[in-house]
């Protein structure tokens, strides 16, 4: 079958290039995906500042409406302006808001949060590799141990060598692939989906887990 992760892995370093198809046209859907997360920067940077830009002056236009006009637009205006005791005041706040709106700034602030994003996917995207890396060694290892306990048992032709062999590479075997190597696999891959997957929506802003105890309510109850 197809190495799934060498394929990620050229899929960004050799666009249009597919050494192991899976499907008929893989090198044009790669491409097509790749060009993508390449149009969604700028997309990322400049798509919210100008659409609040837009709704700004939006606003500032439908506010600048003579009376008549504005009556026609009631429900527009009262949904971004606050109430006031009468239309002057409302119309001075509605002032003050436009004052407040700096599309400069709101440019520096997109960037900023489109440079994070984007060297948090590529960081985490590549973080991912360090379990290419352990199936890397795990089948490196495995070979060394067929060679050296199995397979040299076997040249010898020994039946009692060749059933030491066995022992010998059956408990290497489970000592370091299927035991050690699987929890450090674990590990890894919990790791990489608290730190890389999680850090995407999870804020850490609620609060701290208290758990159920009648003995902390008993204990409260007697202090009041």
């Amino acid at each position: 079958p197809p190495n799934l992760i060498t394929t990620l892995i050229n899929m960004a370093l050799t666009p249009g290039t597919v050494d192991e198809p899976m499907y008929a046209g893989q090198a044009s859907v790669q491409t097509f995906l790749l060009l993508i997360a390449f149009v969604s920067v700028p997309w990322l940077l400049f798509a919210k500042p100008m659409y609040l830009r837009y709704r700004h002056h939006a606003d500032v236009a439908l506010r600048n409406q003579p009376p008549s006009a504005a009556v026609a637009d009631d429900r527009l205006i009262h949904r971004d302006a606050e109430p006031g005791p009468s239309e002057g005041h409302s119309h001075g706040n509605s002032h003050g808001e436009g004052e407040e709106f700096e599309f400069g700034e709101i440019v520096i602030h997109q960037a900023i949060e489109t440079i994070e994003f984007v060297l948090s996917m590529v960081s985490n995207t590549a973080s991912y590799l360090r379990l290419w890396a352990l199936s890397l060694a795990h089948t490196e290892l495995a070979t060394v141990f067929w060679e050296n306990a199995m397979l040299s048992a076997l040249n010898t032709g020994n039946a009692f060598t060749i059933v030491c062999g066995y022992a010998v590479f059956a408990a290497v075997t489970f000592g370091v692939l299927l035991a050690m190597d699987v929890l450090e696999c674990f590990l890894h891959a919990l790791r990489l989906h608290w730190v890389e997957f999680q850090s995407k929506f999870y804020k850490a802003d609620g609060y701290r887990f208290q758990p159920f105890s009648f003995q902390a309510i008993l204990d409260k109850t007697m202090l009041e």
